[in-house]
């Protein structure tokens, strides 16, 4: 069986991805966390960063849609994530549709001017643990599958947020049998050369 590494941060989002063929991580909250997680990851046949993120422009996701980060950037840095293709179609086919962009990881929670600042070179979301994780994946297929929780015009300071996130975590959970669709075949595959790092 493959065994797939799942990375959350919130109890919630563990709780909504453990199941048999799985090993959930729960890493914290922050990129510091997340980053002192990465020498205790079991090894397995492939890695996914699971959980909640922000949209960063109102023409891009909406809260409870599914988002796969197809780079990662923390500053000027920008990984790779070449195995995003593969789950965005597994996602289609299933009747999941699906963001893919680039994901922008940051120290803080981002909100107001901030996400617009952010939201360059077609950056479409914003989480606070990817971009440590992604050196964690070591040349075994990688993805990050989140779901959008908030948006410039639904910031996580309104009261439609409790909502929002339930929304998101049902959609979550609906895309965790493809998660493991995903590295059950991904596992078959050639692994990639451990990802580099890429100053913009």
């Amino acid at each position: 069986m493959t065994r797939l590494v799942v990375c959350t941060a919130l109890r919630i989002e563990t709780l909504a991805v453990r199941g048999r063929g799985r090993t959930t991580v729960r890493v914290g909250v922050g990129p510091r966390r997340a980053a002192a997680a990465v020498p205790r990851l079991p090894a397995g046949d492939a890695l996914a960063v699971l959980g909640f993120a922000g949209g960063l422009t109102a023409a891009g996701p909406r809260p409870g849609d599914l988002f796969v980060a197809t780079e990662v950037r923390a500053g000027e840095r920008r990984v790779p994530c070449p195995w995003a293709a593969d789950l965005l179609s597994l996602l289609t086919e299933a009747g999941l549709p699906a963001w893919g962009a680039p994901l922008v990881t940051h120290d803080r929670i981002v909100t107001g001017a901030a996400r617009s600042r952010l939201a360059v070179d077609g950056a479409l979301a914003v989480d606070m643990e990817s971009a440590p994780l992604a050196s964690g994946a070591d040349g075994r297929p990688f993805v990050v599958l989140r779901a959008i929780v908030d948006t410039p015009d639904k910031p996580l300071a309104s009261l439609g947020t409790p909502y929002r996130a339930l929304l998101a975590l049902h959609r979550l959970r609906r895309a965790v049998p493809v998660l493991s669709a995903w590295a059950a075949r991904s596992a078959g595959h050639p692994r990639f050369p451990p990802a580099k790092e890429v100053r913009g």
